[in-house]
């Protein structure tokens, strides 16, 4: 993990229970995963990438029966998601060493939810990163991907009494680096979403309902 993503993992660490109490109410994470839902067939096996504390995402997509891998560079926040979420796999592992095969491979997914994690890299891994999870499914396998529309690159930004570092994009740069990464997008919701602390500024989030190409 490089230095600056330790940093981001050791802000996430002190962060903890917090975060969930801050975003009490996560709409959009929970629809696009019913979407899954919907899609997948029994006993699919399902990648959630930046799991956090393994709620709602996790806990949604293992509760009906999905066989659930969580990756996060948090200790704190894996250890919090394997009380949340016993049903589940956790293992602590950066996006930029996800890879299918290998000593620390993860094998092949139906399907990936990939909710926020991209905002944690700068804007040059995102591409790579997409690419990434892209190989990690198999042929037609399905993504959840979301994003806080943001003209943001590795920006630092107080989060929750920490400062992290931020990328974003506006929504068509967004779409387009998606496709060029390989995916076809089947549609997209949009949300205002206020956070209950004061200290995390409103934001628009951006759900792309993505399909391996």
């Amino acid at each position: 993990m490089s230095e600056d993503r330790r940093g981001q993992a050791e802000a996430f660490d002190a962060i903890g229970q917090h975060y969930d109490d801050a975003f009490p109410h996560k709409e959009g994470q929970l629809a696009a995963g019913r979407l899954l839902l919907d899609a997948l067939a029994p006993g699919s096996r399902i990648l959630d990438v930046g799991c956090g504390t393994g709620l709602p995402t996790a806990a949604q997509l293992a509760g009906s029966g999905h066989t659930v891998l969580g990756t996060d560079i948090s200790s704190g926040m894996l250890e919090l998601a394997g009380k949340n979420v016993p049903a589940a796999e956790f293992r602590q592992l950066d996006i930029a060493d996800l890879r299918a095969e290998g000593p620390d491979g993860v094998g092949t997914f139906d399907a990936v939810a990939c909710f926020f994690a991209l905002l944690m890299l700068p804007r040059a891994e995102i591409p790579g990163a997409l690419r990434r999870l892209r190989s990690l499914l198999r042929p037609g396998g399905l993504m959840e991907l979301s994003m806080v529309e943001a003209d943001l690159d590795d920006s630092a930004i107080p989060f929750l009494g920490h400062t992290i570092r931020v990328s974003g994009y506006l929504r068509d740069e967004l779409r387009q680096v998606v496709q060029d990464a390989g995916f076809e997008i089947t549609g997209e919701d949009t949300y205002s979403y206020a956070p209950a602390s004061a200290d995390a500024p409103p934001e628009h989030q951006v759900f792309l309902h993505c399909r391996r190409g």
